[in-house]
Formats: C-alpha cells, sequence, structure tokens
C-alpha cells in the first residue's frame, strides 16, 4: 500500500488569511487623529447648523415676499390725503452744522417756518394759530424720493435720541404759527449724525398731533445734511474766508498739517498774506505747497481765497520809474508811469513789465507801505490830508523828471497813453482820484 504523501509544510487553513492579503493594522495615533477629527466635524455641524438656518429662512421669506401670492394677500398702504396746505421752511439752514451751535439760516438769520397754498405755493395764514413741532428725521426719508407721504410715515422717519442721551433735537422745539409764520430762534443738535445708517439728518417740522382738527397740513422738511461734532468745529472753514483768518482756513490746508507747517515756515500765516502772494507770486507760492498739493487741490485752495473780500484801504508805492495803488490784497487800482495814470487795460508790453516789476517792488516792502487816507470829497480838495500813515513822506517825482524804466533794458521812450477816461489834476500841488464814494488825496 502506497504511503501518503506528505506536504513540505503544514496544511492550509483556510481561516488563516493568506501573507499577500493580510491587512496592516492601524497605528494608534492614526486611530487617535480620525477620532479626533471626527469630534471636530461634529461640533463644527452644530455650530453651523443654526447659521444654515438663519440663512435658509431670510431667503424663503425673501422669495415670499416677492410671489406674486403673497403681494396679492399683504395689505397695501393707502394713499395719503391730499393737503390743502404745507409746511415749508423760508430758506435753508446754513451748513455745516455742529452739535450744541445755533442752527440759522443760510444768511445767518434765524431758521423762518412758513405755511403756504399746497396747489400753488403762495403764504397762506389760517385764522387760528398751529401748534407746530420740529423733529429730527433720518437723512433717507423718504425712502423713494417721494414729495407726498401719510403722517404715518412721516412717524416713522423720526429719529429717536440714543439710549441714554439727551432729546436729539433742542431749543424752540415747539412753535405757535400765527398769520402763516413761526420764527426758530433756537435750535441746535445734541448728538452727531455718524451712527445712523445714512450718516446724515433732516429737520422736519408738523403740526402737534391732536392739536387741530381740519384738512390735512403736509409737514416740512430740510435737505439731507451731516451733523459734525462740535469738536470738529475748531477746524471750521470760512465761507468766505476774512482778511485776519488763519491760513489753515482755506480749502485743503488743515490746521497743523503739512501745508500749514510749510506756509507757516515762510511767514504766509493769513489769509491776506496767502492772497497777495497769491496776486503778486503765484508760482513761488506753488512751490512752497510742493508736489503734495495736487493741481485740483490747488485750483480749490486758491477759489477759496479769491472770495475773500479786501478792505476799503489803498496802499502807495512810488519809485522813481513809476507809482502804483494797490488794495490790501495787492490788486492794482491805479498806475502812473512818467507822470500820467494809465488806464489798466491799456497796460501791456513795456509798460506792463514796468508794472510787474513795481509790483514785485512793492510786495517786498508791503509791511511797510504807506496807506493813502481816503477822504469824502466836498467842493475842493483838502489840503492838511497827510498822504501817509506811520511812515515817511515820499514824494513823487515831477513828469519831466521821472525816467522811464524796466529791468534789464535800456531807456524806452513810450507814447503818451489815451486818456479820455483819466481823472484830471486840479492843482499844481496836489492831486485826487475818484474811488467808489470816495477821492485820495495825494500832495506832491
Amino acid at each position: 500500500m502506497a504511503a501518503k504523501r506528505l506536504h513540505d509544510g503544514y496544511e492550509h487553513d483556510g481561516d488563516q488569511p493568506d501573507d499577500k492579503r493580510m491587512r496592516r493594522l492601524p497605528s494608534f495615533s492614526t486611530v487617535i487623529r480620525e477620532a479626533m477629527m471626527q469630534r471636530h466635524m461634529t461640533n463644527l455641524f452644530r455650530f453651523l447648523e443654526p447659521l444654515f438656518r438663519r440663512v435658509v429662512q431670510e431667503e424663503l421669506q425673501a422669495g415670499l415676499m416677492q410671489s406674486p401670492r403673497y403681494i396679492e394677500r399683504s395689505p397695501a398702504t393707502p394713499p395719503a390725503e391730499r393737503p390743502a396746505w404745507k409746511l415749508a421752511f423760508r430758506t435753508p439752514p446754513q451748513l455745516p452744522i455742529f452739535t450744541g451751535s445755533k442752527i440759522e439760516d443760510a444768511s445767518g438769520a434765524p431758521l423762518e417756518i412758513v405755511l403756504v397754498d399746497a396747489d400753488t405755493g403762495s403764504p397762506a395764514a389760517l385764522p387760528q394759530a398751529l401748534r407746530v413741532e420740529l423733529v429730527p428725521l433720518f437723512g433717507e426719508f423718504p425712502p423713494d424720493g417721494r414729495e407726498d407721504w401719510a403722517p404715518e410715515e412721516f412717524q416713522k422717519g423720526v429719529v429717536k435720541e440714543r439710549e441714554g442721551k439727551r432729546p436729539l433735537l433742542t431749543g424752540d422745539v415747539g412753535l405757535t404759527v400765527r398769520e402763516g409764520r413761526a420764527t426758530v430762534s433756537e435750535l441746535q443738535f445734541t448728538d452727531n449724525s455718524s451712527w445712523v445708517r445714512c450718516r446724515k439728518f433732516r429737520i422736519g417740522v408738523r403740526v402737534v398731533p391732536g392739536s387741530y382738527d381740519g384738512a390735512r397740513i403736509q409737514e416740512a422738511m430740510t435737505e439731507a445734511f451731516v451733523v459734525r461734532d462740535h469738536r470738529g468745529e475748531l477746524y471750521r472753514k470760512h465761507y468766505p474766508p476774512v482778511l485776519g483768518d488763519d491760513v489753515w482756513r482755506l480749502e485743503k490746508i488743515g490746521k497743523e498739517g503739512a501745508f500749514h507747517r510749510k506756509l507757516r515756515h515762510n511767514n504766509v500765516v493769513t489769509v491776506q498774506e496767502f492772497v497777495r502772494m497769491l496776486m503778486v507770486k503765484p508760482d513761488e507760492l506753488r512751490a512752497i505747497l510742493g508736489e503734495g498739493m495736487t493741481d485740483r487741490m490747488w485750483e480749490a485752495t486758491t477759489n477759496h481765497a479769491r472770495t475773500c473780500e479786501p478792505d476799503d484801504k489803498v496802499y502807495v508805492y512810488a519809485a522813481p520809474h513809476g507809482t502804483i495803488y494797490v488794495n490790501s490784497v495787492f490788486k492794482l487800482v491805479r498806475v502812473e508811469i512818467g507822470g500820467v495814470e494809465w488806464p489798466l487795460q491799456q497796460l501791456r508790453g513795456h509798460a506792463q513789465m514796468i508794472v510787474e516789476q513795481l509790483m514785485l517792488e512793492a510786495y517786498e516792502q508791503r509791511h511797510s507801505l504807506q496807506e493813502a487816507q481816503a477822504f469824502m470829497l466836498q467842493g475842493h480838495a483838502a489840503n492838511n490830508v497827510p498822504l501817509l500813515q506811520n511812515a515817511a513822506h515820499v514824494a513823487v517825482p515831477a513828469p519831466a523828471e521821472t525816467p522811464l524804466w524796466y529791468p534789464n533794458a535800456p531807456e524806452i521812450e513810450f507814447p503818451a497813453p489815451v486818456v479820455d477816461n483819466v481823472v484830471s489834476i486840479p492843482q499844481a500841488n496836489s492831486f485826487g482820484y475818484q474811488w467808489p464814494g470816495q477821492v485820495f488825496h495825494m500832495p506832491g
């Protein structure tokens, strides 16, 4: 009997996995990492679930509001009753407005409320007095820019003061309209407008609810404006600026800013000095401000400076080659060359060069210029009126002895100008020239 063939190795056990099929067991660190990741994801989903619910709810609500079926079911806003009269502000308030500062109209007078006919806009008056109140409104009211609204809509546009703050609008907020008008003597905001969404307020006025029983009187409101904190009033620009204002009162020049420091370093401290230099040396003034001032900023600053009104003073500068008279901002008002007055519109060529040279010389001596004393013409010139104030007398050379000169050129004789509009010289030793309502006496 043949013996059974023995296997070289162990019998193959089907329960034992093949070496090639054996799976590698994960490490302990991998198990811990996966568990921690699963826990973090669970916590994240738990955190995001309320957010997802809220977003879905808002989107569903927005979609429903746009649904035609929803619009059909929603109650329509009743149309506003057509007013018979309207309240109105006679003039708009002066801007800018600062907290705690008195609100006035554009001319500096108190605000005035008037009653007008709703159809014609003409002034109207009721036989009885009307009690009205001024209220602060959101600058975005009415939201769709309509010119009519219901009293309920107007009420929704009233701004409530912030918690813990004083009433937003104080002063004469309660008035009585008699004979179709009322004056707001005192009115101010107590808080700025930076905390509301549109960053602006309006001033509204309405009839006190329950105090009037008659045809509808529509409320009035101003244009929207920004209310700034009172601390900004210290840096407020002036419109128009005056001669003695600090130069930082001009547009684009901030107080203690780079431009202000540059100007102050070059002795341009006041608006008057700025305008004087602008009239005589604009290029040098532009160079002082430097490249930081763009062309657009330069235009804004100089345009603002030119609105400054000069005073009634006139200054004279006499030199061997001519005499000029300028006002307080160095605007030329009179020119004499060779003892003859030249009309300003005829200053051309070499005469213009002479005048420019005289202006430069006068500007360099601007702090010691002589002021011409004005006097009213009363039939004859007063010979005892002095020419100069706080300065020595300057004798104007006789016409025949006055040399004609301009820089870097030989002497040139100028033809006599047309003098049709020149004031005649009444005396040999003195003369006067007409200025609006005045005559300036210059003893020679």
